[in-house]
């Protein structure tokens, strides 16, 4: 028989905040909106070739570089610090995906402990779930910046588990990204993959438990 899941891990850029608001802030400085995909996939890219090589990268420093970087190349004309500043002030004023507060709730309401691990910063975490509402609904809120290593390396996924007390066959991850997904399935835990988009799974990547379109579809899927 299988341990029972009493500890929900979530990840938080992208799975529970709304990035799409900063397109709005790239095409402020005068870069094209789709630029965001472009920015946050190079800084994931940056902070684990950190994590490969044995450092643990701080996200606001490599969001900001890599955002420069990005902005040079793409021609953009004006005050280039204030520009980033610009930009990345946007990931602190995100919001929840609508779906988030109904089924956190949800999941509390079931009996589940609701944590976090992010890759981002904590302060981040907590500005977003106070002013979601939702702050009160989490026992933990972790961030790789106090593990050894970024997600998805196992690490930081055992410093989870540390830190809530529980094994990792206790607890269950819910991100958007299959590679975090792939990192915690490797380190023990279970999965939730949040697939909000209808995309395809790559099947390279280790497959998820569970799937489900939104959030307060999960109680329902961890009692089936």
């Amino acid at each position: 028989m299988s341990t029972a899941i009493s500890v929900i891990v979530f990840d938080v850029n992208e799975t529970l905040s709304d990035m799409a608001p900063l397109g709005n802030r790239f095409a402020e400085v005068g870069a094209p909106k789709e630029l965001v995909k472009l920015w946050f996939a190079s800084l994931l890219r940056d902070g684990f070739a950190l994590t490969a090589s044995g450092d643990n990268g701080s996200f606001a420093v490599l969001g900001a570089e890599a955002l420069r970087g990005l902005l040079v190349a793409e021609g953009t004309t004006g005050d280039l610090d204030r520009a980033v500043e610009h930009v990345m002030k946007g990931m602190r004023d995100l919001g929840l995906h609508p779906d988030v507060p109904e089924g956190v709730r949800a999941l509390t309401g079931a009996g589940y402990r609701l944590i976090t691990l992010t890759n981002g910063a904590t302060a981040m975490t907590e500005r977003l779930f106070n002013e979601g509402g939702i702050r009160d609904e989490f026992e933990l809120l972790l961030s790789v910046q106090d593990a050894p290593a970024w997600k998805p390396a196992p690490a930081a996924y055992e410093y989870a588990a540390a830190s809530a007390g529980a094994g990792a066959a206790e607890m269950l991850l819910v991100a958007v990204h299959p590679w975090d997904i792939h990192g915690a399935a490797k380190a023990g835990l279970r999965t939730a993959w949040l697939n909000r988009t209808g995309a395809a799974y790559p099947s390279y990547f280790q497959s998820p438990d569970i799937t489900i379109n939104a959030l307060p579809e999960l109680p329902a899927a961890l009692e089936a």
